[in-house]
């Protein structure tokens, strides 16, 4: 027996020293953590969601084109609208013109300016790489950028918009020693923050203000943590990976004539300013189905994980009683009753959308435009054809971006 016991210790140790070392003979600690991975943004199979039936597309079609009728007549021009359910799209509409000038027409190709709802993006690209232990959401700028001033600052006081920063158009100016003609990019804003050391609106984590600053911000820690640019990474992260063949990043690089123009009430073009080349909090180019299939990847369960996603739909701004709250990149309405909508809206320019993300229901509606209007914004109002939400087909739904 002790013979035995003799043989298999020393097989034991020559199969742990095997294992131990490398091709080159070098020890290798078997107990070292090995570095996590980056999973990118993976679409769910088709084949795992539940089919809808065409008698309930047709009545929700119908009844989709009943509020068109009803509520913007032949005057909602300029559209790229889109509804669907399990990933089934129920309803889409393309009008107006992606061009004026040279008579060309909005499709489902057809990649428009989505604003504000580029911050959803940015914000899953983030949680991506807090996923992946790249980052981690309550780790504090002093740690990713040199000098900077704001030490309570956090990712998550970024994504929540509670960090007290000041808008940076607001601080773009004269007063800066900036001037209007040269184009901004979101390396000047963090140059300017950090040798200004532009003074807060108020104390970090104590007031939501709903603040584009914020989303340069995390653009920079994408480009910082990646060490690639921002529109190269979020190619790689989440739009290669879903195949949104027709969705891009406008920044400082890129040629003035890929953009598809916006324009004013009487389609007068809106001329390239100063502030078109920041990215992060806007300046991405989609289209409904492209966003489509980015809703069916961020409401898989194979996005993030539970104890982080969770953390994602919930509000964070309590200091004033109302409906509305904000989470990790995406707007929220609250109600006393108990039911939550999640959305984001955008505007810049003559560009609006609209991201309704009905999390609960499975379906998503997606509206763009790229001729200034409002409207676009009254999207919201179909989520009573999929949920239990407290106002109705008729009622007016607030306008903020």
């Amino acid at each position: 027996m002790t013979y035995i016991r003799i043989r298999f210790s020393l097989l034991i140790i020559i199969l742990f020293t095997l294992l131990s070392c490398n091709d080159s003979g070098k020890l290798k600690n078997p107990f070292k953590k090995k570095n996590v991975t980056l999973a990118y943004a993976m679409i769910p199979l088709e084949d795992s969601l539940p089919r809808i039936s065409e008698s309930y597309k047709k009545t929700k079609k119908r009844e989709i084109e009943n509020f068109f009728i009803n509520n913007f007549a032949d005057d909602f021009e300029n559209m790229s609208f889109l509804v669907a359910k399990n990933g089934q799209i129920i309803y889409e509409k393309y009008d107006g013109f992606a061009d004026k000038e040279n008579n060309v027409l909005n499709s489902p190709e057809t990649p428009l300016h989505i604003a504000s709802v580029s911050k959803v993006l940015t914000a899953a690209a983030i949680l991506k790489l807090i996923e992946a232990k790249k980052i981690t959401l309550d780790q504090k700028l002093t740690t990713l950028f040199e000098g900077f001033p704001y030490l309570d600052i956090t990712i998550r006081t970024l994504l929540n918009h509670r960090s007290g920063l000041k808008k940076y158009n607001y601080f773009c100016d004269d007063k800066a020693n900036w001037s209007r003609d040269k184009i901004l990019t979101n390396k000047d804003i963090l140059n300017i923050l950090i040798t200004k050391k532009i003074p807060q609106d108020h104390k970090t984590d104590t007031h939501f203000t709903y603040n584009n600053t914020n989303y340069v911000l995390l653009a920079l820690i994408i480009e910082k943590v990646t060490k690639m640019k921002y529109s190269k990474a979020m190619k790689k992260i989440i739009f290669e990976p879903l195949d949104m063949k027709n969705t891009f990043v406008f920044d400082e690089k890129t040629p003035l004539a890929k953009g598809t123009p916006s324009y004013k009430y009487d389609y007068s073009k809106y001329p390239f300013d100063f502030l078109d080349a920041v990215y992060g909090d806007k300046n991405i180019y989609s289209t409904p189905r492209d966003l489509l299939k980015f809703d069916l990847a961020r409401n898989a369960s194979s996005f993030l994980k539970k104890e982080l996603l969770d953390q994602v739909y919930q509000g964070y701004s309590y200091e004033k009683k109302g409906i509305k709250n904000y989470g990790l990149g995406i707007r929220m309405r609250e109600w006393p009753t108990g039911q939550v909508l999640y959305y984001h809206n955008g505007w810049w320019h003559g560009n609006t959308a609209c991201y309704l993300n009905l999390k609960k229901e499975n379906a998503v509606v997606i509206a763009l435009s790229n001729k200034f209007t409002r409207k676009t914004f009254q999207m919201k109002r179909l989520s009573v054809l999929f949920g239990d939400y407290p106002f109705t087909l008729n009622d007016t739904v607030a306008k903020e971006e």
